[in-house]
């Protein structure tokens, strides 16, 4: 399923009074449909903001299901900033979290200083006077590959966590002059990880930091050492494997 998140709070998949979610949302319509609650699982939880191309739900439905008319069904009721873009089989023991083996997140930023009105949905303005150094933002993304413990990037919620991750892909891209895309994937990602990775490579564009300071703040396990995320709107859960 692909949503832009902009006015929801969140994946969340309960329904809940006075709260838009996304997975609300889609469990809501599914219950209408189906005629029986449902439970989701969820590739990933996405935060309030957060936008998806390839968001996994699974769930449980009859022997026989049309799932073809499910699919239409379940699109004309969440309404049009949701869309379920396929609907199949799996088997009996899948579920769209633990089955996955990785998930890979797109993130965008505009670097001009004037806005844009149809990019300001999807993307991170960053009004600098001079450009973003691309350059050492690519560099400042080498320490990030292979298996680390993301502590400095990860809120966490939970004080015994463990927030050891493997990032198998970490790239920027140039979209045009002006935008600039952060690829990243990963075998799964703890709270706001992309968005105080992308917090931190743009610092280093800025000038502010260095490249080598990426790998400095990695090492120190400690969330203090790195800036606040960047802003939500500009990520994306672009696809997640199995």
């Amino acid at each position: 399923m692909a949503y832009l998140g902009s006015a929801f709070s969140g994946f969340a998949p309960q329904v809940q009074p006075g709260v838009r979610t996304v997975g609300g949302t889609i469990t809501d319509a599914l219950t209408r449909v189906l005629g029986y609650p449902v439970e989701l699982g969820i590739a990933g939880r996405t935060d309030k903001g957060v936008h998806a191309r390839g968001q996994v739900v699974s769930f449980d439905v009859p022997e026989g299901t049309d799932l073809t008319a499910l699919s239409r069904s379940v699109n004309k009721l969440v309404g049009a900033d949701i869309v379920v873009r396929e609907l199949s089989p799996a088997p009996a023991d899948f579920h769209a979290r633990f089955s996955a083996t990785a998930r890979r997140y797109r993130y965008r930023v505009l670097n001009r200083e004037t806005p844009d009105p149809f990019l300001s949905a999807t993307t991170w303005h960053v009004p600098d006077p001079l450009p973003l150094d691309f350059r050492a933002m690519q560099a400042g993304c080498d320490p990030l590959i292979g298996s680390h413990d993301f502590a400095s990037f990860c809120r966490r919620p939970d004080p015994e966590a463990e927030l050891t991750r493997r990032v198998t892909d970490a790239r920027w891209e140039r979209d045009d002059e002006d935008v600039l895309s952060f690829w990243i994937e990963a075998n799964a990602f703890c709270h706001q990880m992309v968005r105080s990775v992308v917090g931190l490579l743009v610092e280093v564009g800025r000038g502010r930091r260095t490249a080598a300071d990426v790998g400095f703040v990695l090492r120190a396990a400690d969330r203090a050492a790195a800036p606040s995320p960047a802003p939500p709107q500009g990520l994306t859960l672009w696809e997640v494997r199995y």
